[in-house]
């Protein structure tokens, strides 16, 4: 067989269809099983890379914050340097209320998902010659971020319109390379970091993200039926949308689970280092368990949604997260903040991973890319808000494995816990206005 390019064949009751037929084909073609499977393989990669490296981003933390540090006004400063990578995966999801009208207006969404590859790359690159804190700021969070949301939000946003009835199981399968991300990064960059320092090991990432991203950009393609034209207009909010309580409360949700979920990504390797006196391998390792967990937690939560509801599913997932921060987490010694890991980890991907399929069933395929580029630009506006100000109420303490527990870091779990229980609440609000709404409840929803 000869090589072939991936595409969309047109299929007509007799088999395939040419795409020449062009104006007088009515109906959308279905997409091939083999296109699907490649988009699932291009989003897998993309997530591992742009989500999988946001959610490693501690260890970069724990060790710009060290004493080993080079960098002047770091050393301690978990406040100040959090916010480095949260601007970095905020401007990831904040960056698509800009992504999503660019991907609506280009022709092709392949040049959109290569300038992301490139940019971010970029930013890697830069962020490895930087020597203060302003140049990591430019390099490791603006230009990074902007360059993550670009790659980010094509796929992610496409991807959904390629998928009906097992679109929970298809998010959750490109969600869950975050997960395999942060398993197969954690430990390859402490290795890394360890022998090369930070500057060889950010270029070396740079270059992977670049030569891995490539060929997932010439993947992304736009479905035929979701012409620009129509995406121009279902890019922007409209005030009917706004004034829904579903839509309040829904981007209020977001705001807060995007708050406390990345507080944990943040300051669990630091925990284990500083308060429970575990090595730095011992700490990325606990962090790639987590991230490896959370990737086969995306795909269950995903298949479990397809069976008992996508937003009973969100809702659960989000509730028992904040019972794990709140009851493993707290006070935690080395046996139970292991088991708060895991269990983190299980729940945690739920919602993340079950967020754009809950946008296109309350509020309709036809609204999904606006409330979607609206609800991820919130989130990112959450995460920017959860580790910095946690790292303000954690302060300045001295690493290194005292094995003391400072009140501090009991202050930091409750505040990650309330977060994550608010957002619950909203969620749950959400289900029963979507019910109300639509005029019946339904148990499965």
């Amino acid at each position: 067989m000869g090589s072939t390019a991936v595409g969309i064949e047109m299929r007509g009751p007799h088999g395939p269809r040419p795409s020449e037929s062009g104006p007088a084909v009515s109906e959308d073609p279905q997409p091939t099983r083999r296109y699907q499977a490649v988009l699932l393989l291009a989003g897998f990669m993309m997530t591992f890379h742009v989500i999988g490296i946001n959610s490693v981003f501690g260890i970069f933390q724990d060790l710009y914050t060290s004493d080993e540090s080079k960098i002047p006004g770091t050393r301690g400063n978990d406040a100040v340097v959090s916010l480095i990578g949260t601007l970095g995966s905020g401007m990831t999801w904040s960056g698509g209320i800009f992504a999503n009208p660019i991907i609506a207006r280009v022709e092709s969404v392949k040049l959109v998902t290569l300038a992301g590859v490139v940019t971010m790359s970029l930013g890697l690159l830069l962020a490895s010659y930087s020597s203060s804190l302003w140049q990591l700021f430019l390099t490791q969070a603006l230009l990074y971020g902007i360059g993550s949301s670009l790659y980010y939000f094509p796929i992610i946003s496409i991807a959904p319109t390629y998928f009906d009835r097992h679109r929970g199981f298809a998010m959750g399968f490109i969600l869950s390379g975050s997960g395999v991300g942060g398993l197969v990064l954690a430990p390859v960059l402490q290795v890394l970091l360890g022998r090369y320092g930070v500057g060889t090991t950010l270029r070396i990432l740079a270059g992977w993200n670049f030569a891995m991203g490539v060929p997932v950009a010439c993947v992304v393609r736009r479905r035929s039926a979701f012409n620009r034209s129509a995406g121009r207009e279902h890019t922007r909010i409209n005030m009917a949308l706004v004034k829904r309580g579903t839509f309040l409360y829904q981007s209020l949700g977001a705001f807060l689970q995007a708050a406390g979920n990345v507080i944990p990504l943040y300051y669990m390797t630091s925990y284990s280092i500083s308060i429970l006196a575990y090595s730095r391998s011992t700490g990325s390792l606990l962090l790639a368990i987590n991230s490896a967990v959370n990737s086969v937690s995306r795909i269950s939560m995903g298949l479990l949604a397809d069976r008992v509801g996508r937003q009973n599913t969100m809702i659960c997932g989000v509730f028992l997260s904040a019972l794990c921060v709140l009851g493993l987490w707290y006070d935690a010694a080395r046996p139970r903040f292991v088991t708060f890991v895991v269990m983190y980890g299980i729940y945690a991907g739920g919602y993340n991973a079950l967020v754009p399929t809950t946008i296109s069933e309350i509020y309709g395929v036809e609204n999904y890319a606006r409330v979607n580029g609206f609800v991820y630009f919130v989130r990112g506006l959450g995460s920017l808000f959860g580790a910095p100000v946690a790292g303000l109420i954690l302060g300045s303490y001295k690493r290194g494995g005292a094995g003391e527990k400072p009140a501090q870091y009991r202050n930091v779990v409750v505040y990650d816990g309330v977060l994550l229980l608010c957002a619950g609440v909203c969620v749950a609000y959400v289900r029963w206005l979507d019910a109300r709404d639509k005029g019946a409840w339904k148990w499965r929803a």
